[in-house]
This record gives C-alpha cells, structure tokens and sequence, in this order.
C-alpha cells in the first residue's frame, strides 16, 4: 500500500489502515487509531461555486458514498442513514463533482459577501521592542517598511511600542506622532480600552472610527514616519551592566488584543511582536531586571525554582483562549544570542498557529526570509495567507472522536460521535484554527464504539470539513470524505495496513505532550515499554529465544525511528535552553509525516568523487576524509568535509582549471542545500563545518554511536564520545525483552 501517494488524493496519513473491530482490540495495538492530516496539502482537486449540500442530522456533506434515488430525489446519508432531498438539478446524467468517486476531496467556494455584510480585511499589529538595541533596530525598521509596501491597501495596521510602558501610536492623526501611553503593570479589559480609545460600539462587519487600526491606504504616512522615528530606549534604563532593559512584553500584547477585540476585527488578525529579550515587568514576566539573577533553566524549571515561570504561563494560557475566540494569530520574531521568553510565550503562539522564529539577528538572512515568506501574495495581489478556520469531523457511529494534537483549539462541542476518553484538544468534533497553512497538519485520534455490533469487512467513513478564510476574506470549505475496512480481530490485514512513518509522528507528539509534565527519564521509559510491548505483539519470534526474532518489512524501520526520537532534542532537553525546546516542540507539532521524520531522524546524504550522491547511515561510519556529508535535521542544514576534502578545498585546487571535477563536487551539496531550505519555513540555519572541527558537533551529535571510546575495534573509523546506547545495542536488548513470555 503506498501510503505516501494515498496522502496526495486524501491529505491523509493513517497509523492504522484497517482497523480492528473491538475496542479491547484497538488499545492493545499500543499505537492508537490515529490520522495525521494535512487539510490543504492538496492542490489538484475541483473548485465548486456553490454551498455544500448537508444531510439534516449529522450535518456531513454530500460525498461520493452517499446513495442516490432520482426518482425520489432522495440521497441517504452513509454517516448516519437519514433520507434527504437534493435538487432538482442533480440527475444521473448530471452528476455533481462530489459524487464522483475520483473526488473524494472537493473545496467550495461560497459566493462572495454582499455589500450589506462585507467581512472586514486582515489586521496587522506590528509590536516592536524599544529595548532593542540601536544596531538591532535599524535594519528591523527597514524590513517593516518595505513590507508596508507590499501589503494590500485594504489591510488594517495598528503599531504599538514598549519598553517599560507601552505606547499605542494614533496613525489617524498625521501632524506629529501621537502616543497613548500605558501602564505596564495594569490590566485592562477591552470595554475600558474602548473608554479610554474613545470607541464607540461597533455594528458587525464595519470598523468603529478609531486612529489606531487603520486600513494602510488611509495611513501609509502616518505609520511610515511613526516607524522611521522609533528609537532604541535601551541605553535610557541600563544604568550599569547588571541592569536588563525594561521590556513589558505581556502587556504589549494583551493591549494589542484588546484593540483588536474592541474593534470587534475577528475574522483573520495577526499580532507581530519583535523584540530582542525577556519581559522584566508587568505580567508575563520571565526574569528579574537584575542580571545576578539568572534566567531560568530546564532545571529551574522542573525544581520549581523558576520564579516567574508558572506565573507567566498562566498569563498566556488565558491569552490563548482569547485569541482563539478573536481568531487572532501570534507570531513571535525574536532575534538575540540570549533567550527571549519563548517557552512561556509557546501556548499562545502554537494554539493560533503563529510563527516562532529565533534568529541572531533582525539583519540574518534567516529573518529576511522568513518575514518574506509571510507576506508572499498571489498573482491578484491578496496575501497567501488563510485566517478563521475549523476543522469539524463526522464519523460513521461506529467510530468514538477522541481528541487532536496541533495547532488547533478544541471548541467543547459535543455529540454522540464524542469518546468520553480525550486525547490532547478532546471533548469535541469541531476544532479551531486561528490561521491554516497547505502544511499545517493535526493528529486526530479515534477509537472504536463498543455500543456498535460491527462487522468484520464492512467499512466505516470519517468526513473532514475544513472551513476558513483566504487572504481576500473569501470563505471556502473543503470536504474529505474517506473510507476504510473493519477486519476482524488479529486479522493479518492490520498489520499489512500499518504505516509505521506515520506512527512515528504520532508517537512523536505523544511523547512530547507526556513531556509537559514528565521528566524526560519518564517519558523514555514510557517510549520503550510500549515498543517492547508493540515488537512483542507484532514480531515473529520463538520465546525466549532473541535469535529467532524477526520484524516484517512494515515494522522493521519503526524500532528505528524511536532509538532516535527517545535520543532526540524533542526529548533530551540537556543540551538546549527552554526556548530551544519550545521552539522545536512547537514545530513537530504542526509539521506533517515527511516532515517529522527528518526532525526525527535526519537524513544524510554521501557526496564522492566515485558518482552521484547516496543516502548513508546515519551512523558515525559514515564520516570519512574523502567524503563530503549532506546532513538534514530540518532545523540545520550542515556540509560536512571530510579531512582530505578540506585541506585540497584550503589549498584552492577547487578554482584550478585542472580540478574541475573537483570544484562540481563542492558545488553538488551547495545546490542541494539551498533547494532544502526555500520552501522551508522557519528557514533552517546552514552550516559549513570541515571534519573535527567544534561546528561538526551538530552532525555528531544526532549520528548513531556505533564507535566510541569504550570500542575495541574501530578500524580507523571517527569515535563519538559517549555513553549512550548504539543502535545496534538497542535493537539487541529489544529482541531479548520482546521475546520474554
């Protein structure tokens, strides 16, 4: 079964294609009944300019499963049976696209607003951090104003500032600029900031009149020479180098929040913060401004000893249910050498789907590259950008909803097609999304319903409905419609439907939301207890003979896969600062299959003068001096040169004509890292590094230790220095504990 190909049709990913048909049986396969799916992953599928057509109790939408009777003008429903009537225009001789079996996935596109009831354009408020320092700021200012000019006219923009107080800019008043000036410390809910704008009640759909979310063809000047204007603070506050500079982060952000709920703007927003430190004051404070004390640590973390930690989490927490409710996205640009914050600011920002971004500088390319794709627009000039989905489900009843792990935010909204059991976001069938990308992908997870006599061979369906906005504010849905098979109970066609990458992923998040709550040592324990149980159930063994242990072809690379994970920074958090973990937590959680299996287990691909480059082991003996290393983490890129390739490379025979083959072959893994990282987004960081010199450490660390210093014979291979287990142990120990009776 090609699971990889059945993706591009469904935009799905199921750790298990056929499913057992009892619910003991379902939870003894130790992997859960789950599906990653991509919503608009795909891209060739019929664009229908009507509304769907929706049966009148379950509310699933008419698909190619569903039973015509044209002379009753009836279709039954195949979720739950009910007789509904359709139009008089569907016939046999006129089928609609929805019903063929070939489009399984359909998008509608709704006719556009009328003029009664237009939906209000996206809002940008740009947050920019004063505390940054001068030489930070600058090519910022710069970036923000070419990005101004690239936004459609229509757009709001609202611009707010802070240091050790918070500044709202009046764009609406042009003379000179116009601050309002809040207190960092306070709170304020939005009926007072609607007292204190002056704003007056809005109606639905229209903007109050207001200077301070403005739509750009009205204040280009304004927010223009406001920008132009900032400058750094920073110097104003520092009167000794144990001072952090003032930074009212939380504020900032529940101010701009606040406009934003008063102007009543709740189809598609985004909050843009750039700052270049921790909060020091007011709520969602992450340090003290004194420098003697340092920030906190996983350790500090874990101990209880982070004072401000679980204070600020709290903080953002509820921020993130606001900003679900007002369907606004957070992004966070954060640029320093030193940790911003982003551990306790990773709720709000993972639950609206924003951008996390951690780079050195506001003038790296990384930055440029990454702000740039943001605001990429189609042909018509709208911005390539989604705002205001959800997600809903419909399943056959047969078939328990039991939660979602994503960038999504369950709604409570329950039915009988609810599990009593929650996983993640749980307790719904509707999710939402504040923003939808074509790569934003959620785990769901279901389980059988034991009140239900199921059929061994008979199918079950589960319906997507994925509604949101476009970049223009046109509302479209797409509806996927997929079926697959009960099989009885210990069925060999259960095995033969796994598809163990997918596990991985599931696996993956699982393991990193135990994380949020375990120590690591606990979450690896739980990731071998469950593959011991899983190899010991699935593989073909004599007991308590090792030997005679054998995986089928679809089992045998996921062993593999978690010696990795368990290995993984996801996991091992020893050697990254709480942002970092944030960071690469948040970006597994939204990434679909391929993608988390590079985070996972990275590629690495061999280059040589013997022919074109080859996948090799991701083990240490794939280190040698006349090989160059193509290394993939999807967070880092690294060209790794062998011994011999750097000192011809340092001699310069690359520019000798004589040498041409030689120069293609340092050009090969240039070419191919830069195709790597176009599409990607955060864009990776590339790192060139020759063979044992201190930038190879972000290629060893992730290689499988199979010679280290504890090694008899290493055969003149490279060694990590480690205690760790080798693959080759683990996979060892796995065969003896899995036969155990």
């Amino acid at each position: 079964m090609d699971f990889v190909e059945l993706e591009t049709v469904e935009g799905l990913r199921w750790s298990w294609n056929s499913w057992p048909s009892s619910k003991s049986e379902g939870n003894s396969l130790m992997i859960p009944l789950s599906i990653m799916s991509t919503p608009l992953t795909t891209t060739d599928l019929p664009l229908l300019p009507y509304e769907p057509l929706f049966c009148s109790r379950c509310a699933a939408v008419l698909n190619p499963y569903a039973r015509l009777d044209y002379q009753s003008r009836i279709w039954h429903c195949p979720f739950c049976s009910r007789r509904n009537p359709f139009p008089r225009s569907i016939a046999d001789t006129n089928l609609p696209a929805e019903l063929f079996p070939t489009y399984s996935t359909v998008e509608y596109s709704s006719p556009s607003p009328s003029p009664t009831s237009p939906s209000l354009p996206p809002a940008f408020l740009f947050l920019i951090d004063l505390s940054s320092h001068e030489d930070e700021l600058r090519p910022l200012k710069n970036h923000l104003l070419l990005l101004l000019h690239r936004l459609p006219e229509h757009s709001l923009v609202a611009l707010i500032t802070f240091d050790s107080m918070v500044y709202l800019h009046d764009l609406a008043y042009s003379h000179c600029s116009k601050l309002l000036i809040f207190n960092a410390h306070r709170q304020y809910s939005s009926n007072q900031i609607r007292r204190f704008l002056n704003i007056s009640r809005p109606h639905q759909f229209q903007l109050p009149k207001q200077g301070f979310l403005l739509p750009i063809s009205e204040c280009e000047f304004s927010i223009t020479a406001a920008i132009e204007e900032i400058h750094s603070t920073s110097t104003d506050f520092i009167s000794s180098a144990t001072t952090r500079p003032p930074r009212a982060t939380g504020a900032a952000i529940s101010l701009a929040l606040e406009l934003v709920e008063s102007c009543l703007v709740n189809t598609g927003s985004r909050i843009m913060l750039f700052t270049s430190g921790p909060a020091t004051l007011g709520p969602g404070t992450v340090v003290d401004s004194d420098r003697r004390q340092p920030i906190r640590t996983h350790h500090h973390i874990f101990n209880n000893q982070a004072t401000h930690h679980a204070k600020s989490c709290t903080f953002y927490k509820q921020l993130s249910n606001r900003l679900s409710d007002a369907s606004v996205v957070l992004d966070l640009f954060a640029c320093s050498l030193d940790q911003v914050g982003a551990a306790e600011l990773r709720e709000p920002i993972e639950r609206s789907g924003g951008f996390m971004i951690l780079a050195e500088s506001f003038d790296s390319d990384q930055f440029k590259k990454c702000l740039g794709h943001v605001f990429k627009c189609d042909d018509e000039g709208n911005l390539k950008m989604n705002f205001d989905a959800t997600i809903e489900i419909v399943t056959t009843k047969d078939v328990k909803i039991c939660g979602a792990l994503g960038p999504c935010v369950s709604l409570r909204k329950k039915n009988s097609l609810v599990s009593e059991t929650e996983v993640g976001q749980g307790g719904t069938s509707v999710w939402k999304l504040n923003t939808l990308t074509d790569k934003t992908c959620i785990a769901f997870f279901f389980q059988v319903n034991d009140e239900q006599k199921i059929q061994p061979g008979s199918a079950f369906l589960i319906q997507f409905i994925t509604r949101y906005r476009q970049g223009n504010m046109g509302l479209r849905r797409r509806v996927t419609t997929a079926a697959r098979r009960w099989v009885a109970n210990h069925s060999a066609d259960i095995a033969a439907g796994f598809d163990q990458e997918a596990a991985a992923a599931v696996m993956a998040r699982l393991a990193i939301l135990r994380a949020e709550t375990c120590y690591a040592r606990d979450v690896i324990r739980w990731l071998d207890d469950t593959l011991i149980r899983f190899t010991s159930k699935f593989g073909d063994y004599v007991p308590e003979d090792p030997s005679s242990f054998r995986l089928s072809s679809n089992f045998s690379l996921y062993p593999q896969f978690m010696f990795h994970l368990r290995r993984s920074q996801f996991i091992d958090v020893c050697n990254t600062t709480p942002d970092e973990t944030a960071f690469f937590r948040l970006m597994l959680n939204r990434e679909g299959v391929v993608s988390s299996l590079v985070m996972i287990q990275p590629t690495l691909f061999q280059y040589s003068f013997d022919g074109p480059p080859i996948p090799v082991l991701l083990d240490i003996r794939s280190v040698g001096p006349d090989f160059i290393l193509l290394f993939d983490s999807f967070f880092h890129v690294v060209i790794h040169y062998g011994s011999k390739i750097a000192q011809w490379r340092k001699l310069g025979y690359d520019k000798d004509p004589n040498h041409e083959n030689f120069r293609k072959l340092l050009e090969a893994p240039e070419l191919d890292a830069e195709q790597l990282v176009a599409e990607r987004v955060p864009v990776p960081r590339i790192i060139r590094c020759d063979q044992h010199s201190s930038q190879a450490r972000f290629l060893l660390a992730k290689l499988n230790p199979s010679v280290t210093q504890n090694s008899t014979y290493t055969d003149g291979s490279d060694i990590i220095i480690t205690d760790d287990l080798s693959l080759q142990v683990f996979l060892d120990q796995l065969q003896v504990l899995a036969v155990q009776s």
